[in-house]
């Protein structure tokens, strides 16, 4: 595509010559029954009472940003200006301001698309989701969308890894109970079901992201199974070692038989683990 440069720009490409108050002309006045959503739109849910917040805004100063339109036959597709497209329905309004645009369908596609990813409040399910489809329906590798869209090759990565989580994970991150950070923790695990539980405990018990990439480091789940409680002695010489040691540690027996289970993930636990008990000799 010739233009592919200039997409980066997003609205403001496609706003080139319109000032507002100056280029009214340029301005026209389309009914909202002639005008369709993008199938392609990326956010697929509107927060409602931020939409009523907007819509009451919009009757009493009106729409200052007009939406771009594509005219297809009869009807006209938003390229960008969905929120406010909703917003001036639920306030009445018959008629909106909008500049129409005669760029190629694919083109306005992936300008749209863009515009979204830099502007929008998307969830991360949804950001993923519209960058995974820019790489898809345009070619595109991972360091020419994140030239794009302003964000990070690893920012890049990080997003579509969110698309190989549960389902049921990712319907917590789009809900919001869970962010993007503790998604980027469990989508480092390869075992679904353990990745499901630790998002289950993580939302019931707030973890913060510090705390999911602890449980993700150690993974800490909750017994399947009960266990049968033991030795009040011996759970608190478990704890004194656990803070000793700062490592994992279980206690397996009674005060009088058992074994010492200490657990370590990496090369530097173990060397703490040796220093912080070989350093009682001195």
């Amino acid at each position: 595509m010739a233009l592919k440069k200039g997409l980066g720009r997003g609205l403001d490409a496609l706003l080139e010559g319109y000032e507002p108050g100056k280029n009214q002309t340029s301005l026209q006045e389309i009914s909202v029954y002639d005008i369709d959503t993008n199938p392609d739109q990326p956010r697929k849910s509107f927060d409602e009472e931020k939409l009523k917040e907007l819509a009451a805004s919009i009757e009493n100063h009106g729409i200052v940003q007009p939406l771009i339109l594509y005219r297809q036959g009869d009807r006209y597709t938003i390229v960008a200006g969905e929120r406010r497209f909703r917003a001036a329905r639920l306030a009445g309004l018959k008629v909106v301001p909008a500049v129409i645009t005669d760029r190629e369908a694919q083109e306005l596609q992936e300008v749209s698309l863009i515009e979204n990813l830099q502007r929008e409040d998307l969830n991360p399910v949804e950001e993923a989701a519209a960058i995974r489809f820019l790489m898809v329906e345009h070619n595109l590798t991972q360091e020419e969308v994140s030239a794009r869209i302003g964000k990070s090759r690893p920012a890049v990565t990080n997003a579509l890894r969110l698309l190989a989580l549960p389902p049921q994970v990712q319907t917590m991150l789009k809900e919001g109970t869970l962010s993007a950070g503790h998604g980027k923790m469990l989508a480092g695990l390869n075992d679904p079901e353990l990745v499901v539980k630790l998002a289950d405990r993580a939302v019931k018990e707030g973890w913060s992201v510090r705390q999911m990439e602890e449980a993700v480091r150690l993974r800490d789940l909750p017994r399947k199974k009960p266990q049968p409680k033991k030795d009040p002695q011996v759970r608190r010489t478990a704890s004194l070692l656990r803070n000793r040691l700062k490592a994992k540690v279980a206690i397996e027996g009674d005060q009088d038989k058992g074994k010492i289970v200490i657990s370590y993930f990496s090369r530097d636990d173990l060397l703490n683990i040796c220093d912080a008990i070989l350093g009682q000799e001195d």
